[in-house]
């Protein structure tokens, strides 16, 4: 048997260090994944287009334009697609597992035409740690959290823009009804 690493360090108290990322749990998963797709994209351009779409620099919507993106929370199993269509964010169909033999037959089709250009992953507490802007991209990515496939130059484009956004926090509290109804009705 080695010794520890480190004479203070006991090897049981090693686990309470490296925090394992949360994770929703798998029942959980399953039910969403059993959802369409499409509505959750709806939602997903609303917000998009209500906090970002206005803040973006015109060099940066002109990269988007027609680009399908994919946004996929893996503990919820579920994936997001969407494009810059020149005045908003729209839903986009999902790629279909059948879909792509299909557009394959079909005379100057591509196999990949339905595929998204950039898909970012990670888990849904990650998402809501990155919205609230408590964890850096950067970070999750190089500890296999956050992963990008496709186009890396898009993908790195995206991330530089929205790290130069000054956006506010995505604060849960500000959702509270409370908040809500203190919103609407101001004290005179």
């Amino acid at each position: 048997m080695y010794p520890p690493a480190h004479p203070t360090t006991h090897p049981s108290s090693a686990k309470h260090h490296t925090a394992r990322p949360r994770q929703l749990p798998a029942p959980v998963g399953a039910v969403l994944s059993r959802l369409p797709a499409y509505p959750g994209s709806v939602l997903l351009v609303t917000a998009l287009n209500l906090a970002l779409a206005r803040h973006l620099p015109a060099d940066v919507l002109a990269l988007l334009l027609h680009r399908k993106l994919r946004i996929e929370v893996r503990d919820a199993r579920v994936a997001f697609d969407f494009a810059w269509n020149g005045q908003r964010f729209a839903p986009c169909s999902p790629a279909r597992p059948g879909g792509a033999a299909k557009a394959a037959d079909a005379p100057g089709a591509s196999p990949a035409a339905n595929a998204p250009d950039l898909t970012i992953s990670a888990s849904a507490h990650d998402f809501v740690l990155l919205a609230q802007r408590q964890q850096d991209p950067d970070t999750l990515f190089f500890s296999r959290r956050l992963s990008m496939q496709g186009d890396t130059e898009l993908g790195l484009v995206v991330k530089n823009a929205l790290d130069a956004l000054e956006l506010p926090v995505l604060d849960p509290a500000q959702w509270a009804p409370r908040a809500m109804l203190a919103r609407l009705f101001p004290k005179p």
